[in-house]
C-alpha cells in the first residue's frame, strides 16, 4: 500500500467551475444585471450546479467578494521595491489606478458596489490593506519615516476606488498628489 498521497492536479474540475463561476459573474455584472443576481443564474450562466457554489462559497455576499477580489486587485504581482517608501507608494499608486480605470475594470467596481446590500467585510480592502503593509514594514527599516496603514488606506486608495465608482477624474496625477499627501502625515 502506497503512503504518498496523490498529487494535486493544477488547473482541474475545481479551477475549471471557479473561473466558469468568476465568468458569469463577470458577464452578469457587465450586463447590468448586478441587482438580480443570484446563485441560481450564476450556476446557470456559468454551466454547473447550484450546489457546487454554495458548497464552495456558501452564499452569494461571500462569492461576490471572492470575485471581487479577483477582479479588483492584481494578486501575485510584484509589488514596488523601489528604495523608498515615496518611490513604491508613487508606483502602486500608479498600479492600482492603471488596473480600476480599466473600462471593465470600472463597470465592474460600480455594478459591484451596486449588488451588496452590507458590508461587514471587505476581502479587496484586506488585500489592500496586506500591500501597504509589507511597503510600510520595508520602509520603516530602512528607518524612513511612514504613515500608518489606515492612512495609506485612507488617503490613497479610498480615493481612487471613490473616483471610479462615482465617476470622478482619475489619474496617475492625481494618485500621486494622494501620495505626496499621505507622506506629508508621516
Amino acid at each position: 500500500m502506497s503512503t504518498t498521497t496523490p498529487a494535486r492536479r493544477p488547473g482541474g474540475r475545481s479551477a475549471k467551475v471557479r473561473d466558469a463561476v468568476y465568468t458569469a459573474v463577470g458577464q452578469l455584472m457587465g450586463e447590468g444585471k448586478a441587482d438580480r443576481i443570484t446563485i441560481p443564474l450564476v450556476a446557470n450562466r456559468a454551466g454547473v450546479n447550484p450546489t457546487s457554489i454554495y458548497r464552495r462559497w456558501g452564499d452569494l455576499d461571500t462569492l461576490l467578494e471572492e470575485v471581487a477580489v479577483a477582479a479588483l486587485t492584481k494578486d501575485g504581482d510584484e509589488l514596488p521595491d523601489t528604495g523608498s517608501l515615496r518611490g513604491d507608494l508613487s508606483a502602486w499608486a500608479r498600479i492600482v489606478v492603471d488596473d480600476i480605470t480599466q473600462p471593465r475594470r470600472t463597470r465592474y467596481l460600480r455594478a459591484m458596489t451596486s449588488a451588496r446590500d452590507e458590508v461587514h467585510t471587505c476581502p479587496c480592502w484586506e488585500q489592500r490593506r496586506t500591500q501597504a503593509k509589507v511597503m510600510l514594514d520595508r520602509a520603516r527599516a530602512r528607518g524612513e519615516r511612514a504613515p500608518t496603514e489606515q492612512q495609506v488606506l485612507d488617503h490613497v486608495i479610498a480615493p481612487m476606488y471613490h473616483h471610479v465608482v462615482f465617476g470622478l477624474s482619475v489619474d496617475r496625477e492625481y494618485a500621486g498628489q494622494l501620495v505626496h499627501d499621505v507622506l506629508a502625515m508621516a
